[in-house]
């Protein structure tokens, strides 16, 4: 029989069920007090930590936390995680990025902390009695192993431009840029153009004389025709390398604040609720389709990107999809519980497409227009004013107004953000997505233009060998 001192002492390092099963034998007898096992499976040991409950660390409010602070730390965290475990347990990883710490930890989780034989070569996880490394072969290839570099955001922007009299309306469409790479933007009764090139600035029309304002432009597909919407209900039509109206197209009885080219179609939404269609080759009226749906202001045009579909958004909430052949629409949405104006075709998958609402919605919907059924939804927390798909990556960016008037940069399909960025005063009611897809230019009513690197650079355009290629071979 021990001591009642050391008795204390070992109790204190013995698990709560060791310690109410040896009260218990001691309150029922004295002779089982004869010896003492310690029951070391629930001890929190400090080394056999891969077999300890990941419920904190799997919790939702971590994950996002992990997320949002995603960077150079949290991989440096994993690597120094992965070298313990390789240390201590013998888990012989090898690549930080080929394993996750789940992964890791459930591959232990019946991992004996005591080994009771004659170790082995893996026991020793290969170590060179030789070596002058503190740490075992597997841990060095670790340490060598490639990290994958982490895309860094900036938060600032890259250019700022002074727009006086950029309009601060949620319902128009005042900034575009060109596949040219020149940026078209409405200020008052004026169209200004800004070569990313040069740096150059030109004034391209003026309707002062006309006692007219600016509410919509948009450049076609080529970049060499800008069709201009304005606020008395027709839209001019302008050839820009000749600064010349090309066309004047009449038809609306009230302001055109959205416009969409599909080759050399043009549609115009307007606030008189009506969508039109016409053919910018032909004269005035000689060709056009009406198109009768929304109860309120069209809002937002875009095609798809395959030109067959057109997607429109209202003042009446609603979300419609329209095809070349009929003047009805084939799909309508009425989920949204405000203005839909910002709108987005995914270039990466076919038919999905994206849609936010105004103030009292804030949400960004999904829709598979292949089905009709609805998708993904996030509620972004602030008035969603536009979308934008980049080109390159499953990845868009949304410009938000009431009341945060911040930027967001969204991975699809998680809708995890992977970045946020602020620096308007006012709502950022105006994008445009740059023609090599990495850069973005954002316009809100405190009267600049800011230009940022939100997405990644293109993927390399390599043609992938294959054997069923009969032209890469020679036979």
């Amino acid at each position: 029989m021990f001591s009642s001192d050391y008795e204390k002492r070992i109790l204190k390092h013995c698990s709560p069920v060791a310690r109410s099963l040896f009260n218990a034998g001691e309150s029922s007898s004295s002779s089982s007090l004869d010896r003492f096992i310690p029951c070391r499976a629930n001890n929190n040991w400090q080394t056999n930590f891969a077999s300890l409950s990941k419920s904190n660390e799997n919790s939702p409010q971590s994950n996002k936390k992990q997320q949002r602070d995603c960077g150079e730390s949290a991989r440096d965290s994993l690597a120094y995680s992965c070298l313990l475990k390789n240390e201590l347990l013998g888990t012989g990883i090898e690549d930080v990025k080929s394993v996750s710490d789940d992964k890791i930890g459930l591959a232990n989780s019946n991992r004996g902390l005591f080994k009771y034989q004659s170790p082995t070569k893996h026991d020793f996880n290969e170590q060179c009695p030789y070596s002058l490394s503190p740490v075992s072969i597997k841990s060095q290839k670790l340490l060598r192993s490639p990290r994958k570099a982490t895309r860094k955001i900036s938060r600032i922007p890259f250019k700022v431009l002074d727009a006086p009299e950029l309009q601060d309306d949620f319902y128009l469409n005042l900034v575009d840029w060109s596949a040219q790479n020149v940026l078209a933007v409405g200020l008052g009764s004026c169209v200004y153009l800004w070569s990313a090139c040069t740096s150059q600035v030109t004034r391209l029309c003026d309707l002062s004389s006309d006692a007219n304002t600016v509410t919509s432009v948009s450049w076609s597909e080529r970049g060499h025709q800008l069709s201009v919407g304005t606020h008395h209900g027709y839209v001019t039509v302008w050839d820009v390398a000749a600064s010349k109206q090309v066309n004047k197209l009449q038809g609306h009885s009230a302001r055109v604040g959205a416009l969409a080219w599909n080759g050399d179609i043009l549609s115009s939404g307007s606030r008189d609720r009506l969508i039109m269609q016409r053919d910018t080759r032909t004269p005035a009226q000689a060709s056009e389709r009406r198109l009768v749906g929304h109860r309120q202001e069209v809002c937002g045009l875009k095609w798809s990107p395959d030109n067959q579909y057109l997607a429109s958004g209202g003042n009446d909430n609603r979300l419609y999809v329209w095809n070349q052949h009929s003047s009805s629409p084939v799909q309508s949405y009425s989920e949204h519980m405000a203005a839909v104006k910002a709108i987005a075709w995914s270039p990466h998958h076919h038919g999905l497409l994206a849609s936010g609402g105004g103030t009292a919605d804030r949400c960004i919907r999904f829709w598979n227009t292949l089905t009709g059924q609805p998708m993904q939804c996030v509620d972004t927390g602030s008035q969603v004013c536009n979308l934008a798909w980049s080109k390159h990556s499953s990845e868009l960016v949304s410009t938000h107004g009431y009341s945060q008037n911040q930027i967001l940069v969204w991975k699809y399909p998680s809708l995890t953000q992977v970045a946020k960025l602020t620096g308007h005063s006012y709502r950022v009611l105006y994008l445009a997505l740059s023609p090599d897809g990495e850069a973005i230019v954002t316009g809100a009513g405190d009267e600049t233009l800011r230009f940022w690197n939100v997405f990644s650079k293109a993927r390399s355009q390599k043609e992938n060998k294959s054997v069923l290629n009969l032209f890469t071979n020679i036979r």
